[in-house]
């Protein structure tokens, strides 16, 4: 590891001393989290990365609750909305499977602050110029863009926090921010409306004005994630990859199956999660008649839940770790993302009721989300372990599996009238059950799977691609 240089030595001054930190290991990575020790650089990085991507997710889902608004000012159609949220997926999709080269090559704290400055300023063009449907899917593309920070922010924290520790940061650090998609769904429709009915703005305008929020917080995060200094746990600015070269990093992800295993069960746990943020506020206005307000208060009961839920995987995988080892990581993800499945299947069937309770379908909504951002947090506690040298490739494509999953989902189930929005609701639950399934085929030779223990004559191999596992 890279020893400490000036500015470690500047921030010991300031009244933080690595020798003097218990909290850390052999190569300076925090083995606990921390959130209040601010003076730490751990602590401080932590802060940075899930507020940034907090930013990231306002802006990604701003549109969806002020929909009334956007289709008499730009003209859209019921199919219009569909093809932008899956505009938006691909953007995501594209953005993450870029970002985790970006990371292994220059590290996941400019890539991650070059990516926001850039989507600020791509967002705010967007938003500025359009006026027709394409003009809607090309906004929603630019902000689905910023959610390739998202890769950034857990390879980050794989980099700051130790094998004990890592399980919890990611899912800490990828939950908090994942609230940013709940206040989207509350404070861009009381912006708007603050701005027709306050300013007297005209519709036409009054969104755009909106969208300052989401532009200005992705430019203020940015700028400060771009001066904080430090990319490593021992105060050293990170200088790449290039040594190993770009494609030799590459492949090393690529290549093992084990990452498109967890891309396709990602797909349908947060893939899960990104198709009910774009669908629950419609849900909620056409099912129980609720006006845009109240319907994006509903709505947001889903992504709230972030908070605690991809958290509490997050201890829960560091904890059936430190008692089972990866084959407890492995069976905590099969259970809990199953659960989220089964739940999901109930929402939709609860919808086609007669007289559907709106306390009930909220319960079990938040059920639901609860337990598929609880397996969201506990499948980042597993991809730190893929491989060490291409974390951030491994990390990329995990992020995507739960673009693509989302896509695909809202392609077959939410973009024609063959199903009612209920009847979609419980496909993608049945989907999710069954995409859950092949986490049985995943196997590390050093500490086994879900159905076999750990091949003896290989335990003892240890090479530097291999991130081992708790001691």
């Amino acid at each position: 590891m890279v020893t400490m240089g000036k500015k470690a030595a500047d921030h010991e001054a300031e009244g933080y001393s690595w020798a003097d930190d218990d909290g850390v290991d052999a190569e300076g990575r925090a083995t606990e989290l921390r959130p209040l020790a601010l003076r730490r650089p751990h602590t401080q990085a932590f802060h940075l990365a899930w507020l940034s991507l907090f930013a990231c997710f306002f802006a990604a889902f701003a549109a969806p609750p002020i929909l009334p608004a956007l289709r008499p000012a730009l003209v859209l159609s019921p199919s219009d909305a569909s093809s932008a949220a899956v505009g938006s997926l691909a953007a995501a999709l594209v953005g993450r499977l870029a970002m985790g080269p970006a990371c292994d090559l220059l590290g996941p704290r400019r890539a991650s602050a070059l990516s926001s400055l850039a989507c600020a300023a791509a967002l705010a063009l967007a938003a500025a110029s359009a006026s027709t449907p394409a003009g809607f899917v090309a906004l929603r593309f630019c902000a689905g863009l910023s959610l390739s920070n998202f890769v950034a922010n857990q390879h980050w924290m794989s980099l700051i926090f130790a094998p004990s520790a890592v399980g919890l940061a990611n899912a800490v650090a990828a939950g908090w921010a994942n609230v940013g998609s709940a206040a989207a769904q509350v404070a861009m429709p009381l912006a708007y409306d603050f701005v027709v009915g306050r300013l007297g703005v005209p519709i036409t305008v009054a969104w755009r004005v909106a969208y300052l929020i989401p532009c200005a917080l992705l430019i203020a995060t940015g700028l400060a994630v771009l001066a904080f200094p430090y990319d490593l746990p021992n105060g050293a600015p990170k200088q790449g990859k290039k040594k190993e070269g770009f494609w030799k990093v590459v492949r090393g992800g690529a290549c093992d199956y084990r990452a498109w295993v967890l891309a396709l069960t990602y797909g349908y746990c947060y893939g899960v999660e990104l198709v009910m943020e774009n669908v629950a506020a419609d849900f909620f206005r056409r099912r129980f008649r609720l006006p845009m307000e109240a319907a994006g208060a509903a709505a947001a009961c889903f992504g709230v839940m972030n908070a605690v839920a991809r958290p509490a995987g997050g201890v829960a995988s560091d904890e059936v770790g430190r008692r089972f080892g990866m084959r407890g990581r492995l069976w905590a993800l099969w259970a809990v993302q199953s659960t989220g499945a089964l739940l999901c299947v109930l929402v939709g069937r609860m919808g086609t009721a007669e007289a559907p309770s709106l306390a009930a379908t909220m319960a079990v909504m938040v059920a639901c989300g609860a337990f598929v951002q609880a397996a969201s947090g506990l499948t980042f506690g597993i991809v730190p372990f893929v491989s060490k040298r291409s974390m951030g490739v491994v990390s990329g494509m995990t992020a995507s599996g739960g673009a693509v999953g989302a896509m695909v989902t809202n392609r077959l189930f939410f973009s024609s009238a063959m199903y009612t929005v209920e009847e979609s609701i419980s496909f993608t639950g049945l989907t999710s059950l069954l995409c859950t399934l092949p986490v049985a085929l995943i196997y590390f030779p050093s500490s086994g799977g879900m159905l076999c223990g750990a091949d003896e004559d290989d335990g003892h191999v240890h090479n530097d691609d291999d991130y081992m596992l708790l001691k």
